[in-house]
């Protein structure tokens, strides 16, 4: 192939016209033929994630803020004020600059971790099938599909066992539909398209073959993701975000009009008013905001890659530190995840060697071929070993039915033989002639038995069919039980430990699982959980949302749930005020990763698992889980750190100019003293991202709180205020002041209290002592404060109208701003402790204690 195919109606032509048209074969594209179908086509990727530093530094003056500093550098300039337009512009730059190192470093880092996060496809190339990267699909290629599988181009079905795809991403169908190797009418719909499987459409049931006949852009969803808007949705932290600038925006035009009119009413030039005002509307801003929020986020997202945790969307991180509750399978999490063959028995409960050689026939390929993803199916092929009755035909597993079946010829009989659920089984045996009335009531007294004993089990049945080539799901019916496979996954030798730990972050762990209620208990008792009373999938659909609701309360435990009780239980915990989180590995869990806050899968887990999934574990283990959701919150509580910090002092150093503009005969601070003020201050919050988090940050989730954020800058604004008001007596009662000493001598004691505050507030314990601050945090601050008190001796501080202070003015700002540090202490045990009051704990905080004596920690 050397160009790109044309587009052909595929569906229409027969299995062999297609193949034929592309050159391939059942066996696969030769390795020469891969390379120039490549080459051809290239990649399999509808929109690659491109890092372009253009794009990032044109997002830059999409910041209100920034768009505000170049009206006001260019309003300056037009009015020939060249030198605050020249300072104002070295800012402006300072400031893009700034914002686009780190949104830039937070752009490859989500680079490199989708980079991280390839999915792959079971492909057969020179006749051999082997697991490749879907991005290396080309045309021609054959691609094999389980249940589970996202399908990773449109393919040409050439086989189908069952095969059954969920299409309603295209087609907008909830049911699935069925595919076949049959050709459809020419110019069909997608939706009666049956011998086609759509890239991005996921194999709900059963097993087939296609072949690759379009990939990337060319493919169906390529071409309507041409269309579709880009953006994700909003997370709950950009909300925040976006509720926080608007009360900003708010405040900037308070005080711009109030600047403004008392310019007015004072007789001063119109032209020194407006730069004036505009530079308090940019100060009041945290201007670097989005550099700090993307830089905190970056560094926490390298941070968990290195502990085996990869985030599809750096914000998702926020979300994941609100966890509440954790709603999570048991197999792999909290035991060990390899199934071990413990024995077989007939119906009577006697042993019965022979029936894994017979149930192993239901394995796909006998766990060869394109392999076996379930380890209950690896356990199973390992234990009977060889003489494995080979199939003639199968019916796939599905979650649906929850039965595999096979048909195979046993002794010279043609048998359907059928492995699954107990309950699932027994509902399609027939009675035997003659048997006694309470034989299933025996068969399901012998599966609780063992569940009881922390078992799995899985049921056995057969039925004569002379004759048959092909069965499909309707013959499985009139079965006769022949005994029952017990399985045992013990706990995971750390899991009560994590569970401690995840207790002490606040968080309530619900187990949901396929598996039989008596399994899940002896499970969640051994780890030193009280399981409660465990509620089944028949208990969920029989309960109204109230009732469930209440359940669901007082229970550890969700047993025998379909994917859609499992969504449901994941919507109404969300309806009653919880996060939560789901960790989910298969493809039954797709609707409750979606549904869930956040949702988490596995590297090895099915591909429209991973797909659905916020959050993906290199490890699947509840401690990493933990890890993650502490990291989350300190990058959380990092972050309205800076809210808090910036928001109050830049509101009560702006407040002071607002007041001083009103009974001085000369502007308090320049326009570029102001930003510059600000820029450097900002600046320094950028090492914020590293601070050390006290632990009573991470014991509960942390939430937006706008009114707080209100009432934080209520409180500190105007203390602030005050202690500038004593610095404008000081300088003009003392020291006797002119405009350039004042602005001066406030440059200095504003710059250094708001970035020396830091200290005090960054932390509800006392500083130094029982909280100290990360060293780079410590050293910028420490480097604000000396180019403060260093600019005004220097060429550039004359440039930008400072004079040098005196010894004297010097130790008296000094002692100004250490009073304040004090009385800030103290404001701030006191604010804490009266918004405690306010508001009443999280339950997770109020049931902690008793949460983590429960789990035996």
């Amino acid at each position: 192939m050397t160009s790109p195919l044309p587009e052909r109606d595929w569906a229409s032509l027969s299995a062999d016209a297609v193949l034929r048209e592309l050159d391939s074969s059942p066996l696969g594209l030769s390795s020469a033929q891969v390379e120039a179908a490549r080459a051809a086509a290239g990649r399999n990727v509808i929109r690659p994630h491109r890092v372009g530093a253009a794009a990032v530094l044109l997002r830059q003056f999409r910041n209100a803020v920034l768009l505000l500093l170049l009206g006001t550098a260019a309003l300056a300039g037009v009015l020939g004020d060249v030198t605050d337009a020249v300072i104002i512009g070295v800012i402006l730059i300072a400031s893009v600059g700034l914002g686009f190192v780190n949104e830039y470093a937070a752009e490859r880092a989500t680079a490199r971790l989708m980079d991280a996060l390839t999915q792959s496809a079971v492909v057969s190339r020179d006749g051999r099938p082997g697991s490749i990267p879907v991005g290396d699909l080309v045309p021609g290629d054959i691609v094999h599909l389980s249940m589970g599988c996202k399908v990773p181009a449109d393919l040409r079905i050439i086989a189908s066992s069952e095969l059954s795809c969920d299409e309603s991403v295209l087609s907008g169908e909830s049911l699935p539909s069925a595919k076949s190797t049959h050709p459809v009418a020419p110019a069909a719909s997608i939706a009666d398209q049956n011998s086609m499987a759509f890239m991005g459409t996921v194999a709900r049931g059963g097993a087939g073959t296609g072949v690759v006949v379009a990939t990337g852009a060319r493919t169906e969803i390529g071409r309507l993701a041409a269309g579709l808007d880009r953006r994700a949705p909003e997370t709950a932290f950009q909300a925040g975000l976006r509720r926080f600038s608007v009360l900003l925006v708010w405040v900037a035009a308070a005080l711009v009009a109030t600047v403004l009119i008392t310019g007015v009413l004072l007789g001063r030039p119109l032209i020194q008013s407006v730069l004036f005002a505009l530079a308090i509307a940019v100060g009041v801003t945290p201007q670097l905001l989005p550099a700090v929020v993307n830089s905190s986020l970056a560094a926490g997202a390298r941070r968990l890659a290195k502990r085996q945790v990869l985030v599809k969307r750096l914000v998702c991180i926020e979300d994941i530190g609100n966890i509440s509750v954790l709603v999570t399978d048991k197999t792999g999490t909290l035991t060990q995840g390899t199934m071990s063959f413990a024995k077989g028995m007939d119906a009577a409960g006697r042993p019965d060697p022979q029936l894994a050689l017979l149930a192993a026939a239901t394995v796909e390929d006998g766990g060869a071929g394109t392999g076996t993803t379930d380890a209950l199916d690896g356990a199973l092929v390992a234990a009977a070993g060889s003489g494995v009755p080979a199939a003639i035909a199968a019916i796939p597993f599905d979650h649906e039915r929850r039965i595999s079946s096979a048909l195979v010829d046993l002794d010279g009989t043609r048998l359907l033989v059928a492995k699954g659920a107990p309950e699932s089984i027994l509902a399609r045996c027939a009675p035997a002639p003659g048997a006694a009335q309470d034989a299933a009531a025996r068969a399901a007294a012998l599966v609780d038995r063992e569940s009881a004993a922390g078992g799995r089990v899985i049921a056995v049945a057969t039925r004569a069919m002379p004759g048959a080539t092909t069965i499909g799901p309707a013959d499985e019916s009139g079965l006769t039980l022949r005994g029952f496979l017990v399985f045992n996954d013990p706990p995971r030798p750390e899991a009560r430990e994590s569970l401690a730990r995840l207790s002490a972050l606040g968080i309530r762990l619900l187990i949901a699982t396929g598996d039989h209620p008596a399994v899940a208990s002896e499970v969640a008792s051994a780890l030193g959980m009280d399981p409660g009373t465990p509620l089944s999938g028949d208990d969920i659909e029989a309960m109204d949302d109230a009732s469930l609701t209440a359940a669901l309360a007082t229970t550890t435990i969700v047993a025998r749930v379909s994917p859609e009780q499992k969504a449901r239980v994941v919507q109404l915990l969300r309806t009653g005020g919880e996060t939560v989180g789901f960790l989910g590995d298969g493809v039954n869990d797709s609707l409750a990763l979606h549904a869930a806050d956040v949702g988490i899968s596995v590297d090895t887990a099915t591909d429209v698992a991973k797909d659905a999934a916020d959050v993906i574990l290199l490890e699947k283990s509840l401690d990493v889980i933990a890890l993650g959701v502490a990291e989350g919150r300190r990058i959380f509580a990092n972050t309205l750190k800076y809210v808090f910090m910036a928001a109050s002092g830049n509101f009560g150093n702006m407040i002071s100019a607002a007041a001083a503009s009103a009974f001085l005969p000369f502007l308090p601070m320049l326009p570029g003293q102001i930003l510059l003020g600000n820029l450097l201050y900002d600046g320094s919050q950028l090492a914020i991202s590293s601070d050390r988090v006290d632990r009573s940050a991470v014991r509960a989730p942390s939430r937006w709180d706008i009114a707080s954020i209100g009432r934080f800058m209520a409180v500190f604004g105007p203390l602030s205020s005050i202690f500038d008001l004593l610095t404008f007596a000081l300088l003009l009662g003392v020291f006797h002041s002119d405009a350039t000493q004042f602005r001066t001598g406030w440059f200095i004691e504003s710059l250094s209290s708001q970035a020396l505050v830091v200290l005090v507030i960054r932390t509800r314990h006392v500083p130094f002592v029982r909280s100290r601050p990360s060293l780079p945090l410590l050293g910028s601050l420490v480097t604000v404060v000396a180019i403060a008190v260093v600019l005004p001796f220097t060429p550039l501080g004359a440039l930008l109208g400072f004079q040098p202070p005196s010894a004297v003015l010097l130790l008296a700002l000094a002692g100004v701003v250490l009073a304040y540090l004090v009385i800030a202490d103290a404001a701030k045990g006191l604010f804490f402790r009266a918004e405690g009051r306010r508001r009443p704990p999280h339950p997770r905080v109020r049931h902690l204690r008793r949460a983590i004596s429960g789990y035996g920690g």
